[in-house]
């Protein structure tokens, strides 16, 4: 007789989880949050996005993050997501933060894109539906539009709550200005934002400005994505660029690795290994350095992947040395591919 595969979380599933607070809210974030913008559409067996995901919990990740438009194709990942909540997470879901995000394409006509409330409050309802949820943790809106009002957009955000869609709200790759207008709006709506997402990594260092600042005094925590520089940050390219990568699929631009980053790359990975890190570690625990950010936002392909990024938790705090020998080398790289959206309002 063959038995059902029946997942039991791993007791000790707390024991090393690392939380931080969602700046000046009562919200928690584990240090290192799943994103599941890539590997968790219908490209990828679902028995694998299963262990990673099994795996996740069982290290304490307690956040996983998904927007309606991840796949491909656009919504697998949150349908796939659905069907592995069904069968093993539904009775942890209080234990958990599952967010989404609406703002980038989705599908055509004039309602699949933008912060309209037509096309944010619709976009929840179907990311719930494809997910199986009465709410999501947390609802972002994916990035700025230009051709929709500040105000019906925070409204909108301030009318999932309300309404038991969503516990929290967010932004994504607001600019500085363009966040504190929203949290004005928001704050007098009754609704504060609680969190931002930005791109942050060595090569792509923009929230230093005064993002950090302006979420910092503004109560909001900020949960960095693509802080490997979409892989750039990994032993990956050393040797060349690989078939089955960002590079070698055509998935970035090749104007991103060039020599000078290439150089870089490997100089930064001399002073990992003189961490006893990968570079991939370093760049997560570089991004958590500062007290600003919440969450490191990783992706993962593997199991083995996975635990090797959640390993970068348990190095010991940089030195000042080594600050200032990574800073010869951080500089931003023109890799940041969502700047356009943060400046387009």
């Amino acid at each position: 007789m063959t038995y059902p595969d029946v997942y039991k979380a791993a007791e000790d599933r707390y024991e090393n989880a690392k939380f931080r607070r969602s700046g000046q809210t009562g919200l928690k974030l584990p240090e290192i949050t799943l994103g599941l913008w890539h590997n968790f559409g219908n490209d990828r067996p679902l028995n694998t996005q299963r262990e990673i995901l099994r795996a996740a919990f069982d290290a304490g990740v307690t956040h996983f993050d998904l927007a309606n438009n991840y796949g491909p194709p656009p919504g697998s990942a949150e349908e796939n997501f659905g069907r592995i909540f069904a069968q093993d997470f539904k009775p942890h879901r209080e234990e958990l933060l599952i967010s989404s995000k609406a703002g980038w394409r989705m599908q055509d006509g004039p309602y699949g894109f933008g912060g309209s409330r037509k096309y944010i409050v619709g976009s929840c309802d179907a990311s719930l539906k494809r997910m199986g949820l009465d709410y999501v943790d947390i609802f972002y809106h994916h990035r700025p539009d230009p051709e929709t009002p500040i105000e019906e957009t925070i409204s909108a955000l301030d009318f999932l709550v309300r309404s038991g869609r969503a516990l929290y709200v967010g932004v994504s790759s607001y600019s500085p200005e363009l966040t504190r207008r929203a949290q004005k709006i928001a704050r007098e709506l009754g609704t504060p934002l609680t969190i931002h997402q930005p791109s942050y990594s060595m090569f792509n260092r923009w929230i230093e400005d005064s993002l950090l600042e302006t979420c910092a005094e503004e109560g909001m925590g900020v949960i960095a994505f693509s802080a490997l520089a979409q892989g750039l940050l990994s032993n990956r390219y050393l040797d060349g660029v690989p078939e089955h990568s960002r590079l070698g699929e055509h998935k970035m631009s090749e104007d991103f690795l060039n020599e000078d980053t290439l150089k870089a790359i490997r100089e930064l990975h001399s002073i990992a290994e003189q961490r006893g890190q990968t570079l991939a570690q370093m760049a997560i625990a570089w991004v958590l350095r500062r007290p600003e950010v919440t969450s490191a936002l990783i992706g993962a392909s593997s199991v083995e992947q996975l635990h090797q990024n959640i390993a970068a938790l348990d190095a010991a705090p940089f030195s000042e040395e080594e600050l200032n020998k990574i800073d010869q080398w951080a500089t931003d790289r023109g890799i940041n591919q969502w700047q356009g959206a943060t400046e387009s309002v």
